[in-house]
């Protein structure tokens, strides 16, 4: 309930519990107020398993990292203002974020937890007749929530309509002086400047710096090490390989001068369509290389292996590992279609598909399906023209037909010697 509707009262804007809520046993209080938090599986990183100086060695970091968890937990404990977390991938933002809602709920208050990319989503499916929450009554959720985390501000998508529902959300709650988290990368002063600017008023928004190493530059999961993953280069792929006809060759070159010319300057998503063995992983892996030199940050991941790794009862944190994955700032998803296809496989692809998509965030795709044979709304975001550019190779698998292109040659200061071009025996 509110208290009151006078933009003057200093109480305006801030939802108090009615007299039923005060009543309510504290069981079923807490398991509401975690239903309306949407904290799901973040619901275990709470301040009790916070590392309080961080994962690092360095001593001044870890000052940085108790300095930021100290802040936070008193935030918690008071929630007034806005705290804006910033620091690397890998910091743990999040995990403090999901700490500050978690300590809420324990003191028997509430608070919401979303991804800035998430409530985007969230609020595009609401327009739907069949929405479980329709648009206006979500909108006002988010709002009006006593306490809210806004998670990964570098994540939303660039679109006009994403910037100004963003901004209806944060003006908002500005202007109410309503409690929020925010967790960034980036430099606040580096948002949208209207976003910017509350996100950086002395009077009601402290920054805190969170600190920590930088995440690792490369990220395999599946047999692409980084050792190997140098092997495969523009340089020793030969798009004009023996036994091709006409169209076979014309497909394998037009992959390699469009993998090799969006390697030097990506934008959206990379879509490599063919069977087994015509070369998708290998141009994959280059443009993997191209960018580890230009200085990003790249995962290389078979999807059966990812698969394996989130399954539940495997050793690891699956949901840190998600998290990497999502956030990563160029994905390269090796073999999509190979995987088991069941509900909860085409679910966990979904979520991290649709995040990176919602996002803009680079990703690079193999797959030996056709669109018509994927998941629909995994299939929905690799045919988005807008985001994705899709390339199918037709040459055949080279291992049987004997094309010598994919041989991946050791480096070598002299030039190879010349290759016969005689019929296969």
């Amino acid at each position: 309930m509110r208290v009151t509707s006078d933009p003057e009262d200093p109480r305006f804007g801030r939802p108090v519990p009615c007299e039923c809520a005060t009543r309510e046993d504290p069981a079923e209080r807490r398991s509401r107020l975690v239903r309306y938090s949407r904290i799901g599986s973040l619901a275990r990183l709470t301040f009790n398993t916070l590392v309080k100086r961080g994962r690092t060695n360095d001593p001044g970091l870890q000052a940085r990292y108790a300095e930021a968890t100290a802040i936070a937990e008193r935030f918690a404990s008071n929630p007034d203002g806005w705290l804006v977390l910033t620091g690397p991938h890998g910091a743990g933002k999040t995990h403090i974020a999901a700490a500050i809602v978690n300590r809420v709920i324990e003191r028997g208050n509430a608070a919401m937890f979303l991804t800035v990319a998430d409530l985007l989503d969230h609020l595009r499916s609401s327009y739907g007749e069949d929405a479980e929450v329709e648009y206006d009554e979500l909108l006002e959720q988010v709002r009006t929530a006593p306490v809210l985390v806004l998670d990964d501000l570098d994540a939303y998508a660039e679109t006009p309509w994403a910037r100004e529902k963003f901004f209806q959300v944060v003006s908002h709650r500005f202007n109410a002086a309503l409690p929020t988290v925010f967790t960034t990368a980036k430099s606040p002063n580096d948002a949208d400047p209207r976003i910017a600017a509350r996100l950086t008023d002395p009077a009601l928004s402290q920054i805190v710096e969170v600190g920590g190493e930088s995440a690792p530059r490369y990220l395999a999961i599946g047999a692409m090490t980084r050792d190997r993953v140098t092997a495969f280069t523009f340089e020793n792929f030969d798009p004009d390989g023996l036994n091709l006809d006409g169209t076979q060759r014309a497909s394998l070159r037009g992959a390699f001068l469009k993998a090799r010319d969006w390697a030097e300057s990506p934008e959206g998503w990379f879509v490599l369509m063919g069977g087994t063995g015509c070369g998708k992983t290998h141009l994959a892996a280059a443009i993997g290389n191209a960018r580890l030199a230009a200085g990003d940050r790249v995962a290389f991941v078979n999807v059966p292996d990812l698969l394996d790794a989130l399954r539940p009862g495997r050793e690891g944190d699956a949901v840190t590992l998600l998290t990497t994955i999502r956030e990563v700032p160029l994905l390269i998803l090796d073999d999509l279609g190979a995987q088991k296809s069941t509900p909860w496989a085409e679910e966990k692809l979904y979520q991290l598909l649709n995040h990176r998509h919602l996002a803009r965030l680079h990703t690079v795709v193999t797959t030996n399906q056709g669109l018509g044979e994927m998941e629909p709304r995994i299939a929905s975001r690799l045919a988005d023209s807008d985001v994705s550019r899709l390339q199918e190779i037709t040459a055949p698998d080279y291992r049987t037909v004997g094309r010598r292109e994919f041989v991946v040659r050791a480096p070598s200061d002299e030039p190879p010697a010349p290759q016969p071009r005689g019929r296969r025996r």
